[in-house]
């Protein structure tokens, strides 16, 4: 991937605004560059987050918001979110049912800048007292019992991360960090719950953690410059994309072992699976494409071309349909899963970098780069008015009842909820500095 060309096309994905600024913050970007080549991308992403607390409340200062844009292809995951739509992963999706007994929905919001995790109460929209975490912290994975959230500690370009702080969700308290690779930036947690699988970006490597207690296993071995992963249904296998080799690495869980790597297109950046597990679709930036893998032979299919600078991926709860957020091109592509065919591009907001679907299927929810949310109705595939949330939402989770959607605005050191029933933004809900990765899950009432 090449970095500049990144930033170059994140500046173009919003309004042309101070360039002297601009040409500064690319200077430092290719320090970045200059130190460690393979992960300058990562450079940028930092950048952006250690600049959001010093807005003090300007809206898009001059060198802000295409730096904010250019953050987003190294971060853009996951979604997602970090984390995948079909386990916990970018944007941290959880399809756990409400209103299960003894449990409560509680959002978990990564504060990059601060060190800490910020609970939020759903049922009142209240933040709770933050939780001190490792630096820098990125993304977030719950085991399905709600009991334990997983946060990876990326750290930074000169001091990266090792660890994995767990959290014990009934109290809110972190435990001892899990010491794994080098700049872990994503976490996923198998179905049954045994085994959480980390993906060290500075290493090349995947950490499983046996969740009983809290141990770090061997690293195995993947491509070049991980960044996600999901896991397949049944557990059996995890998908690891691998950015800087093109390619998708298969890992059988049962062994740990990785299997032989999938090529895909290039720059691979994000990655989802049906939920009856046969397809695996992967997010090709550079390439404009996305790749279908058929996970029972591990092989690709004929990429589908989208729009430009495709960067998040989410499947509706029914496996019918992909929906692709085009970070140049301003659309949502919907993709139809029996033909793997691309239809009619929608039209959202300037730069979409994430999205999530509603559990019962009916709205797709975008978050765009300049502080918009934007809806669109499953069953006709057209955008609603698009809803003002703060300064640069970085990734969006909803709530298993499908009441309100959370956007974590990195810039504004807020999350805002919006009443899905209505898509009208409520009061922010002030957290740490710098929130991006944010997880809702059922948990033990406190």
């Amino acid at each position: 991937m090449d970095e500049m060309q990144l930033l170059d096309d994140f500046c173009g994905a919003v309004p042309p605004l101070d360039h002297g600024r601009l040409a500064r913050a690319r200077s430092r970007v290719l320090g970045g560059i200059a130190t460690n080549p393979g992960r300058a991308h990562w450079a940028a992403r930092a950048l952006l987050w250690r600049a959001a607390p010093r807005m003090r409340g300007h809206r898009w200062p001059g060198w802000a918001t295409p730096l904010a844009a250019a953050a987003t292809t190294a971060a853009v995951i996951v979604g997602t979110l970090a984390i995948s739509h079909a386990a916990l992963g970018r944007g941290a999706r959880t399809g756990a049912t409400v209103g299960a007994a003894g449990r409560q929905v509680i959002a978990y919001v990564a504060n990059f800048s601060s060190g800490t995790v910020t609970p939020i109460r759903t049922a009142t929209n209240t933040a709770l007292p933050a939780i001190k975490v490792g630096r820098e912290p990125v993304t977030i994975g719950v085991t399905p019992d709600g009991r334990t959230a997983y946060v990876t500690n990326f750290g930074t370009l000169s001091h990266p991360g090792d660890s994995v702080t767990p959290i014990r969700t009934a109290t809110n308290t972190a435990l001892r960090p899990i010491k794994v690779g080098l700049s872990p930036e994503y976490v996923a947690i198998t179905p049954d719950g045994t085994t959480g699988y980390v993906v060290n970006n500075g290493s090349n490597t995947v950490t499983p953690i046996r969740t009983a207690t809290n141990t770090a296993l061997r690293p195995i071995k993947v491509g070049r410059f991980p960044s996600s992963l999901v896991i397949t249904p049944d557990g059996k296998t995890a998908y690891v994309v691998d950015g800087k080799s093109s390619a998708v690495t298969p890992i059988r869980t049962a062994t740990n072992t990785a299997l032989r790597p999938i090529k895909v297109g290039r720059s691979p950046v994000s990655i989802a699976i049906t939920p009856d597990g046969t397809t695996v679709y992967v997010a090709n930036y550079s390439s404009g494409t996305v790749t279908p893998i058929r996970t029972a032979t591990n092989t690709a299919l004929r990429p589908i071309k989208v729009g430009l600078s495709p960067s998040a991926l989410a499947i509706t709860p029914n496996g019918s349909t992909v929906y692709v957020a085009n970070l140049n091109s301003g659309t949502v592509i919907p993709i139809r899963t029996a033909t793997n065919t691309a239809l009619k591009p929608i039209k959202v907001g300037p730069g979409p970098q994430d999205l999530v679907i509603t559990p019962d299927g009916t709205t797709v929810y975008v978050a765009n780069v300049k502080d918009t949310v934007t809806p669109i109705r499953t069953a006709t595939n057209t955008a609603l008015k698009p809803i003002k949330v703060g300064l640069y939402p970085y990734n969006i989770a909803i709530t298993p009842d499908s009441k309100t959607v959370y956007a974590a605005n990195i810039g504004s050191g807020t999350v805002t909820p919006i009443r899905v029933a209505t898509n009208t933004a409520l009061r922010p809900i002030k957290v740490g500095r710098s929130p991006g990765g944010i997880v809702i899950a059922l948990v033990p009432a406190s």
